[in-house]
């Protein structure tokens, strides 16, 4: 996966010989699960909301992966659930890699990723999905923070090239000329910068190395991958939480997460995008994400998405993440259809995404984009 996963959770060669058993293990789906042989497995409050609610739907749907799809995730299950209370849907924040893997092994009935599937795991999602395999669903965007811990500084001012040059340890002072120049007229601290990566495979990192590999060809020359580069020896910490705490704790640090995990006491960068630099948030991220174009070549109900990384869109911030709700195109039986159909419809419905931008400062997906995923979703049939 992704130049070959670092993933704790899954073996380093491949998903062959691998069983769902294992793979339900790492994730931590076999404790999510205690307790299911009961239609009212949180005790009497759902017993009674279900009671009380015409809907007739249940059963439970497990799914894992995205770190930085947690916080939209949890929303989304708390929503559904008044929704449809006889329905458990549970979902381990285990990492992009393990949540793909998950599915593929048909441990899991959905996955959340930073990254589409590639076409190699299409391939193996037949055995899991049926013939056509596994599809992608936009269901979160989010923009992807260069967040600092300096202290009495909130704001810095970056472009690629720096961004690159500080994550390939080319620059580790804050009184670089190439920061100072960016920012003119600051008072830089006179300590050393620590650059910190994530150490799991991870979609955020897929999309930021994506965007280096974009922006500053020159200077990031490794490919984009879900996998920290080796040669890089930078620190590195497991999840946007684990990257963020250790930026947190360590004056003059700086790391790559999802802005919706950035904790409010760090400082937080700006992108030169064409000549402005654009603040990071959800509705900039919209704006680049509505300049993508999808990925040539897919099953007409994938909708993986080629973002222009390099775009000079007034207001766009470039530097941004679409996580997927990654989902078989068929599914063994007809309940699992429906309650897969139904969250995922839920997920990307004008409701689903005002809960998620409440909750998690995503950005709402363009209304285009949203009419797509419907369609793709509502195409999910029996396997044959």
């Amino acid at each position: 996966m992704y130049g070959g996963s670092k993933n704790p959770f899954v073996p380093q060669n491949s998903l062959s010989g691998v069983s769902k058993a294992s793979i339900a293990s790492v994730l931590g789906i076999t404790l999510l699960l205690t307790g299911c042989g009961s239609d009212y497995p949180l005790g009497e409050a759902q017993k009674k909301a279900a009671q009380d609610n015409p809907s007739t739907l249940k059963g439970t749907l497990t799914g894992g992966g995205s770190s930085a799809q947690n916080s939209a995730m949890n929303a989304w299950v708390s929503g559904f659930a008044s929704m449809h209370p006889r329905v458990q849907v549970q979902y381990a924040s285990v990492g992009s890699g393990a949540g793909r893997a998950g599915l593929l092994a048909g441990a899991t009935q959905f996955a959340g990723s930073d990254a589409f599937l590639k076409e190699e795991e299409i391939a193996r999602s037949v055995t899991a999905c049926g013939p056509q395999g596994a599809i992608n669903i936009p269901a979160y965007i989010s923009p992807i923070s260069i967040a600092f811990n300096l202290p009495g500084i909130k704001e810095l001012n970056f472009d690629a090239q720096t961004i690159a040059q500080i994550f390939s340890g080319s620059i580790t002072s804050w009184q670089d000329p190439a920061i100072k120049a960016l920012n003119p007229g600051l008072e830089l601290p006179d300590i050393p910068l620590t650059a910190v990566a994530r150490s799991d495979d991870s979609g955020t990192t897929e999309n930021f190395t994506d965007y280096l590999h974009a922006t500053a060809p020159g200077t990031w020359t490794d490919n984009p991958s879900g996998s920290w580069p080796s040669k890089i020896g930078i620190e590195q910490a497991q999840g946007n939480s684990g990257v963020v705490t250790t930026v947190s704790r360590t004056p003059g640090a700086v790391t790559y997460a999802d802005d919706s995990l950035v904790d409010k006491t760090l400082g937080k960068g700006k992108l030169l995008v064409g000549d402005s630099f654009v603040e990071v948030s959800g509705a900039a991220a919209s704006i680049a994400v509505s300049a993508s174009t999808r990925v040539e070549g897919r099953h007409q109900n994938d909708i993986a998405l080629e973002l222009d990384r390099n775009t000079t869109k007034p207001g766009a911030y470039p530097l941004v993440l679409v996580s997927y709700l990654v989902l078989c195109s068929g599914y063994a039986d007809s309940n699992t259809v429906e309650l897969v159909k139904t969250f995922g419809d839920y997920i990307v419905s004008e409701k689903g995404q005002q809960v998620a931008s409440d909750s998690a400062k995503s950005a709402p997906m363009p209304k285009s984009l949203a009419e797509e995923a419907h369609a793709a979703i509502e195409s999910i049939s029996l396997r044959p």
